[in-house]
């Protein structure tokens, strides 16, 4: 619960206004009000970054509650301060996110609308499901744990401000759910950045799963308190506040008989009081049989202490946890509200439960919960947690609630209804993140067991269950879903083995997912099912490192795309494949283009293609958005690219999922030359894939394109330290193809490394495979133009004839970096003024190009080209173009070597600046004053009778050189705004 800046003292029951009086904590004490007071002063002072972790530890009954309780009372006591408590239960520990509701809920659901956007963000229909604030949205399938922290840490990020200084108390911890751990586990780390005091208990009695968030929050904590023991002396001061005449022998033997122990001293105390026994020495050999009887606290003593309609009430409320209702424990001990508030009035008379502000009733001590809930006869146990399952949904409680208690019924009857409520559980905590919990509902499903015709589908839901966390689970139990008898539906049986095909392809064996695909098609009858069996066939060998016939393939695909009937959604599909085989082969960029257009529904993907659709995956609209980046669409591609990271947000996929996205968000950043957006891109790609394990296909595709970043920006020893790090060297990843082409990287990188007769033997090799698989772009593998470099130093004339081969090829293709980047390379292996006309060449199609990287290197390397045949004066102008470009795109080596050839050409390395506007070329001048008048693409491509793709060009260096988008067109040129109706 909270104490909303209140003021409030969050009192033991039955104390005095300062809380209960404590023995041999003054040390602890101090640590407490020392950490409340640092936390309020320095917020006081404008003090953020002041987070810091307070530990108690020990074991049962030393306390740590009455700490806690303490540390309630002092932060709430505290003017303007919000106290957030939780507690951790050993009967709640597999109800998901329980302690994160019970801690966040009073807060978050008190903020009014304007307040919950901007706490939330977009994050709304991710976090509030999960902490109980709203239903699970029905869009979503299932939700990537790493969503939920995600979505947690951008709320509670933008909550503390809002209600520090904040104090998060959690006792218990060794009892807290393990998606409420997991999560204060990271947190206690991020708190440090906020105006955060953590506050948390805990036995030293962790889960063997549990225990690396423990070490975890350990090794966070600033002070950490190991409760102990009580003295003789305060253990006798104990006994005489209760009996003042109790003599010293007497009290030294209630020391001996409890340790020390603060609960079990005060509970042997009051049974003292409770059987009437005089505090004399005499007495003291029935202290050890009293204190017995009150640290056991069987059912024989319940019984004896309550009587047997109170103890029903309170097994029922044991049932129920931390958060007890006085209406749903009479319901399920079947007490009327009349005996149930009898209950409730002996219970809190005899100190077993105390009542909350919100009305609800809780125990006293945890310890007291625990000894009633185990008090419970098994078969009673059994039966009052099928009781309560219906209590809680006959009460309009959810799923989630119930489940717990479903989990803990017996097996074996074969109930149909169990199994149905189970699997709607399941479904529930798929869709609030929470897979373990849906896998808990699921296996005691199948032990119920299912109907034996529903098995199989089942087993299917448990395997989806563990899809985002555990791979290979999944997949052992798809292979007994998919051989099971009876077997799943037609339809079911498809998905179930694209299913397993996507974790295998995943897992970076692209050859057994599609010989899967393969293999089930060929028993598969006609219709979606065995067509989308068949694409993924296609897919997955498109995308392994080496295939055998290519050109073949491609040609079925290309007869596919013919035959598919337009209209259906199969039709798209197909034509994203055969675009990226155009695009790979490099033939024409208009034809790959035109394949990817006719691949969208009106320039957007259609819903069977969306990122987050489960029909096909993500690798489609991904080779999509590739296609136009390598035909350098690459403002199509970004926000293709930018829709996924959204998509995946939303969904709260925040695994490779979303490191994927980064990946091509960071390539496209690249290839436009925004170098810094892509390395922090890629940084953050790599944190995902660091966290799932090496050696996969998302950690190769991001250390690759991290290492041409790298190089571009000229930090050429940290992109070969990152190449060791992830071992990006060959024989490269076995089975996948990395993006862009691994070994061509690894060539720069050698070539960047000075290594040039190795990188040579590498490009040769790549130059071999892609020929065999007729993939002739020079933007997914400018091997050729890089290998004609590397052959110069050993033999001149070969490179020559492989820069221009290189050149001829990307001609053929079309693509303007292509050719421009063909020609730079080409340039390097030439002298005088043949070396000059191919830059001026490459600096004129790189000049059409968005490569702002590539324009600024070809520009630089054409002044050097132009100061060494004496041609300083129109070396200037080129040299200083380069140097602002590169400047602009963080391309820092480039820049430090434009700057040297400034003054070794004599003139000055940097000059006034020069107004944005003045860097356009005529045409782009044309073409902007055009497009700032609000005209679209088409209509400026008619106006100047140019094709529509050199207009879309000849914009993308606008708004590049610019820095703005279409609204801001005419204030760049310095151009009056039109008049509303200047343009139809």
């Amino acid at each position: 619960m909270a104490e909303e800046q209140n003021g409030s003292q969050v009192q033991a029951a039955d104390t005095g206004p300062a809380g209960p009086r404590l023995w041999e904590r003054d040390h602890e004490m101090r640590s407490i009000e020392h950490a409340v007071d640092k936390l309020c002063r320095e917020y006081a002072a404008g003090g953020l970054k002041i987070g810091e972790l307070l530990l108690f530890s020990g074991m049962p009954g030393i306390g740590k509650t009455t700490m806690l309780e303490q540390a309630r009372r002092i932060a709430g006591a505290r003017e303007g301060s919000t106290t957030l408590f939780a507690r951790g239960s050993e009967r709640e520990r597999k109800e998901p996110f329980r302690v994160l509701r019970q801690l966040l809920m009073p807060v978050l659901g008190g903020l009014d609308e304007a307040e919950r956007k901007e706490v939330f963000g977009s994050w709304y229909n991710i976090v509030a499901p999960a902490i109980g604030l709203a239903s699970p949205s029905g869009e979503i399938e299932r939700i990537d744990p790493q969503g939920i922290h995600d979505g947690l840490d951008f709320v509670i990020t933008q909550l503390a401000p809002r209600r520090a200084p904040l104090v998060v108390i959690v006792d218990d911890l060794h009892a807290v759910d393990q998606e409420s751990l997991s999560w204060l586990a990271s947190f206690a780390v991020r708190a440090r950045e906020l105006p955060v005091l953590l506050v948390f208990a805990f036995r030293h009695e962790f889960e063997e799963e549990a225990l690396p968030f423990a070490r975890q929050i350990k090794d966070r904590a600033a002070y950490k308190h190991e409760l102990v023991q009580l003295n003789p002396v305060s253990v006798a001061a104990i006994v005489h506040d209760e009996f003042a005449e109790a003599d010293d022998a007497f009290c030294r033997q209630v020391w001996a008989v409890t340790a020390g122990t603060p609960f079990d001293t005060v509970a042997l105390v009051r049974e003292v009081r409770e059987q009437n026994l005089e505090p004399i020495e005499e007495n003291s050999p029935r202290l050890r049989d009293l204190a017995a009887a009150a640290r056991g606290q069987g059912r024989d003593y319940w019984l004896e202490k309550l009587g047997v309609t109170v103890i029903r009430f309170a097994w029922a409320a044991a049932l129920l946890g931390t958060e007890i209702k006085e209406e749903v424990a009479a319901a399920i001990c079947g007490q009327t509200a009349t005996q149930a508030a009898e209950s409730v009035r002996v219970l809190r008379r005899m100190r077993v439960l105390t009542s909350q502000p919100d009305g609800r009733l809780e125990f006293v001590h945890p310890l007291i919960a625990t000894s009633i809930y185990q008090s419970i006869p098994p078969s009673t146990r059994t039966g009052m947690h099928g009781q309560a399952a219906t209590v809680i949904e006959n009460a309009g409680g959810s799923l989630l609630a119930a489940s717990r208690h479903l989990l803990e019924t017996h097996p074996g009857e074969g109930d149909d209804a169990m199994v149905r409520k189970l699997r709607r559980a399941a479904a529930e905590n798929l869709a609030i993140g929470a897979p373990g919990a849906a896998r808990r509902c699921l296996e005691r499903a199948m032990n119920e067991p299912p109907d034996v015709d529903d098995q199989a589908e089942v087993l299917y839901e448990l395997a989806c269950a563990s899809l985002l966390t555990d791979p290979e689970a999944t997949a052992n139990q798809l292979r007994r879903a998919i051989d099971m008898e009876p077997g799943l539906s037609p339809d079911l049986r498809v998905e179930a083995v694209l299913r397993l095909s996507e974790v295998v392809a995943h897992s970076g064996d692209l050859g057994g997912a599609a010989a899967l695909c393969q293999d089930e098609s060929d028993h598969t009858p006609e219709g979606p099912g065995r067509f989308r069996l068949l694409v993924a066939q296609l897919l997955y060998t498109a995308l392994q490192r080496d295939e055998e016939d290519g050109p073949g393939r491609a040609e079925r695909v290309r007869r596919l795309a013919a035959e598919v009937d337009p209209d259906s959604e199969a039709a798209q599909p197909v034509r994203v494949l055969h675009a990226w085989d155009l695009t790979l082969q490099g033939g024409g960029t208009t034809e790959a283009l035109r394949a990817a257009e006719s691949a969208l529904v009106e320039g957007r993907l259609p819903d069977s293609l969306r990122w987050t659709n489960t029909t096909w995956n993500f690798e489609l609209p991904a080779l999509l958005g590739l296609c136009f980046a390598y035909n350098d669409e690459l403002a199509r591609a970004e926000k293709l690219f930018s829709s996924a990271i959204l998509d995946f947000e939303i969904a709260g996929w925040s695994g490779a999922h979303r490191g994927f996205a980064y990946f091509l968000m960071g390539y496209a950043r690249l290839r436009r030359g925004f170098l810094p957006e892509a390395e922090d891109f890629l940084r953050r790609g790599l944190r995902i894939a660091d966290r799932m394990g090496t050696d996969l296909p998302l950690t190769w595709n991001l250390a690759g394109v991290m290492i041409e970043t790298l190089l571009a920006r000229g930090r050429d020893q940290e992109a070969w330290d990152t190449a060791v790090k992830y071992r990006f060297q060959p024989p490269y990843h076995e089975t996948a193809l990395v993006l862009p082409d691994a070994a061509t990287t690894y060539g720069k990188l050698l070539i960047a490394r000075g290594r040039h007769q190795e990188a040579a033997a590498v490009l040769a090799k790549v130059g071999e495979r892609l020929e065999r698989r007729g993939w002739h772009s020079g933007v997914h593998a400018p091997w050729a133009g890089h290998l004609a470099v590397a052959l110069a130093e050993q033999d001149l004339p070969a490179a020559r004839r492989t820069a221009e081969e290189a050149v001829e090829r990307a001609r053929t293709s079309g693509v303007p970096s292509a050719i421009g980047t063909a020609l730079r390379l080409a340039a390097q292996v030439r002298q005088g003024a043949h070396a000059v006309r191919l830059l001026q060449d490459a600096v004129g199609w790189l000049g059409r190009s968005p490569a702002s990287y590539e324009h600024a290197h070809a520009l630089v390397d054409l002044g050097a080209a132009l100061v060494q045949v004496g041609r300083s004066l129109e070396a200037e102008e080129h040299l200083y173009q380069g140097l602002e470009l590169a400047k602009h795109c963080g391309a820092d080596g480039l820049e430090v070597r434009a700057r040297e050839l400034l003054a070794t050409a004599g003139l000055q390395p940097s000059r006034s600046a020069v107004p944005a506007k003045d860097t356009l070329n005529p045409a782009e001048q044309e073409v902007a004053r055009l497009a700032a008048r609000s005209l679209p693409p088409q209509r400026i491509a008619e106006e100047l009778r140019l094709p529509l793709g050199i207009v879309k060009q000849r914009l993308a260096a606008v708004h590049r050189k610019l820095g703005t988008g279409p609204d801001g067109l005419a204030d760049a040129l310095g151009l009056p705004a039109d008049d509303p109706g200047q343009v139809d």
